[in-house]
């Protein structure tokens, strides 16, 4: 098991360089990002003109260029923990089925590495350490960018999945998982102390970057999609507005105020009979 955790550190520590180049071009993409999304508002509001779309394309190419970084910087973190950890996890468990000295190679409550932890206390510590290191980390260098915020939630939603999903594991792996998750903490931790990022050449976001809401991403399908239905809509309310009265409106108009008359008449008549007949009795 000890020689699993000094292995850890030691492949991990040889990423470093890699990992703070990941770190620079990760904040600078952060940096970045604001002018970047004036382009694409531009290129928005000109609408589907293919020439301003390549005007566009040509900024953005030079943006990049200028700060020296690639629409697929972010995946480069992937690229960098992914080969190692598919490397560790298979070999781990090819050696824990095949080796004999995994079976007492452990200490404590484990001291067999090539079975599964029967208390949970691995999947637990891995779960917790993998937690803790999302909440200080996840946001290193994408301060302001709405996308950390998802990738964070999703994060926590693995942390709380993996002790479901890797209490059968042996124990040798958790071994290396759990070396492997305090290295990163340790690590995000050192470069939150003031003074190491620039030390280190990592360019500083400003604060107002990182407070202000972000402007979101223009979709320019969505974009041109709630244009067309804006004009339709326009289109169909013009056409169902009337312009002048139409015959119907003017019968049904002369028709009732005709026999409103009639009916005041009518009462008016029926009132003079009435006195007409009182007065004859009076008289006789």
């Amino acid at each position: 098991w000890a020689s699993i955790a000094v292995t850890t550190f030691l492949i991990r520590g040889s990423t470093l360089p890699l990992l703070i180049n990941q770190l620079k071009a990760t904040t600078k993409m952060t940096l970045m990002r604001p002018r970047l999304e004036e382009i694409k508002e531009r290129m928005a509001s000109q609408g589907s003109d293919s020439l301003s779309m390549t005007d566009g394309q040509n900024e953005m190419k030079k943006l990049f260029k200028e700060y020296g970084v690639t629409p697929f910087t972010p995946l480069k973190g992937l690229f960098i923990q992914g080969p190692i950890f598919v490397s560790f996890f298979l070999a781990i468990s090819t050696m824990a089925e095949k080796m004999p000295s995994f079976k007492h190679g452990g200490a404590y409550w484990f001291t067999d590495l090539s079975t599964p932890d029967s208390l949970y206390i691995f999947p637990a510590l891995t779960a917790l350490t993998f937690f803790i290191t999302v909440e200080c980390n996840m946001q290193e260098g994408m301060e302001g960018n709405p996308a950390a915020k998802t990738m964070k939630n999703v994060s926590r939603v693995l942390a709380a999945l993996t002790v479901p999903f890797t209490m059968s594991f042996p124990k040798a792996l958790f071994c290396y998982w759990i070396t492997s998750n305090l290295f990163s903490l340790t690590y995000g931790l050192v470069l939150k102390a003031p003074g190491v990022k620039k030390a280190l050449g990592v360019p500083e976001i400003p604060k107002e970057a990182a407070v202000t809401t972000p402007r979101p991403s223009i979709d320019l399908y969505t974009a041109l999609k709630q244009t067309l239905k804006q004009a339709k809509t326009a289109s169909q309310q013009s056409a169902s507005l009337p312009v002048e009265p139409t015959k119907a409106s003017n019968q049904r108009t002369s028709t009732s105020s005709s026999s409103s008359s009639s009916t005041i008449n009518q009462r008016l008549r029926n009132l003079e009979k009435q006195v007409k007949g009182r007065k004859k009795n009076k008289k006789r």
